[in-house]
């Protein structure tokens, strides 16, 4: 059942519209006029408003759309317009509206069959939304925090390979957190149960990685006096994590197939072979594609560990995140240092959404505690970020060389079309984090209507996507 606002100044079509709604199911409420349709629109949760255009006196049932879209719950709407107002039809549709239709002989016809399509989207949206409010409450308990399109993307990867027995392979920059995605992998899956094992490939000497991962025997070799299992062994039931996999030397490469192959390893010095049932998620910040081009990594290791494959974005193409993140280490880190940090002022927040973050989360990560470590009050201001934080340029300036009126024009010219769409793409993401993500509030406060916030978004995120 759906909750539904019938606007009209005329009696007999708003009384014959609400009992077509109530026939439905639906709860029925009506206006007579744009005022009173707005105090329903501030004080109910609504799933669809059907309202006429022209309302008298003197009313207008764009205003009646433009709240709509201002609620936080954003219910459909579909406009009802009488012949030769087609046109305004059209731009309520532009800004927001879901549906328009002509008034005449077969309008309760007409509404019937759009008010059923109207709920039924609405609950689409309400049953998404509710999916993905538990997605990021999940991950953000096993470290995973974002709520940019990038970020939940990768979310709803981890919950579809968790349950799978494939090898995975995680990929993306230094800092981005391709351990923490391990680790959601492992706690979602069948396996959460068993041991998690990390081992960063390139902080152990060739000499001995071999024996760190498969373990080895006693009399294999000077030093070692009794037997010793391995990282595999130690790992069965569970995951082993291989960060920085593209660090394994090539000699070592041809064993680690072998175990993805075949769940099977001999350890150094032994005869008999072993087996492990450990889950394999490997980690690279490198293009094993490249490494495999250039002769340092084998291609039938790359084939086996690209299974599953999932690539973290950079923090630069996910700023919306920077705010949320810079919060959750703010808290976490007031908690450490018994500190009673409790916000982030909003020029220290304009400095951390301008830089670009060649560390990722990490850097983040230890800029928000630099900065509980240095405050003395309750606000973490600029003058407790470094350096290079509060003096980078802004994002669109570095990656155009814009100009400004004091400065001479570059000698080599400048693409005018990138100029314009990066600071637009710019200014749109500091529209969402202002407007904490509310896409109608981010429209208003750049003096657009929805649609055009819409229409612009998708294209800008669509572009950067494509490259």
């Amino acid at each position: 059942m759906g909750r539904v606002l019938v606007v009209d100044d005329e009696q007999g079509l708003r009384d014959a519209l609400e009992v077509l709604v109530s026939s439905r199911g639906h709860q029925a409420l009506v206006a007579d006029g744009v005022d009173a349709a707005k105090r329903i629109l501030q004080r109910e949760h609504l799933d669809l408003v059907i309202t006429d255009l022209r309302l008298e006196p003197g009313g207008d049932g764009m205003e009646i759309v433009r709240s709509a879209q201002r609620c936080d719950d954003r219910p459909q709407v579909i406009v009802m317009t009488a012949y030769g107002t087609r046109e305004k039809a059209q731009r309520a549709v532009a800004e927001g509206a879901s549906f328009y239709l002509e008034k005449g002989p077969h309008l309760a016809g007409d509404i019937d069959v759009l008010m059923r399509q109207a709920i039924n989207t609405r609950r689409l949206q309400e049953e998404n939304a509710q999916l993905r409010q538990a997605l990021t409450e999940r991950h953000s308990q096993l470290g995973l925090i974002g709520k940019s399109k990038a970020m939940l993307e990768v979310m709803e990867l981890i919950e579809r390979l968790a349950p799978a027995p494939g090898t995975v392979l995680v990929s993306g920059e230094s800092g981005t957190g391709k351990e923490r995605v391990a680790r959601a992998l492992h706690f979602a899956g069948p396996v959460a149960s068993g041991p998690f094992v990390p081992l960063n490939c390139g902080a152990v000497p060739d000499n001995l990685l071999e024996a760190e991962l498969f373990g080895y025997v006693k009399g294999a070799f000077t030093g070692a006096d009794a037997d010793k299992p391995g990282l595999f062994q130690a790992a069965s039931g569970g995951t082993i994590f291989l960060d920085e996999v593209a660090e394994l030397p090539l000699a070592l490469q041809p064993k680690l197939l072998r175990v993805l192959q075949e769940h099977r390893f001999k350890r150094v010095g032994a005869i008999e072979e072993q087996s492990t049932d450990a889950r394999v998620i490997a980690a690279t910040n490198r293009d094993l594609e490249a490494e495999v081009r250039a002769g340092r990594f084998r291609e039938d290791l790359f084939f086996r560990l690209n299974v599953l494959p999932i690539e973290i974005p950079p923090l630069r193409e996910r700023r919306e995140d920077i705010p949320i993140l810079a919060v959750s280490f703010l808290q976490r880190f007031s908690r450490d240092y018994r500190r009673e940090v409790s916000q982030i002022s909003p020029d220290a927040m304009n400095h951390l959404l301008n830089y670009h973050f060649p560390g990722n989360v990490r850097q983040l990560e230890n800029i928000i505690e630099r900065g509980v470590a240095l405050v003395t009050g309750a606000q973490l201001t600029a003058a407790q970020l470094p350096k290079e934080v509060v003096q980078a340029e802004q994002p669109a300036r570095r990656r155009t060389g814009s100009v400004t009126a004091n400065e001479p024009f570059p000698a080599e010219g400048v693409d005018l079309d990138r100029l314009v769409e990066d600071f637009e793409y710019h200014w749109i993401g500091r529209a969402l984090d202002a407007a904490d993500g509310v896409k109608t509030r981010a429209a208003e406060l750049l003096g657009l209507t929805f649609r055009q916030f819409r229409y612009k978004l998708s294209k800008y995120e669509r572009r950067r996507q494509e490259g």
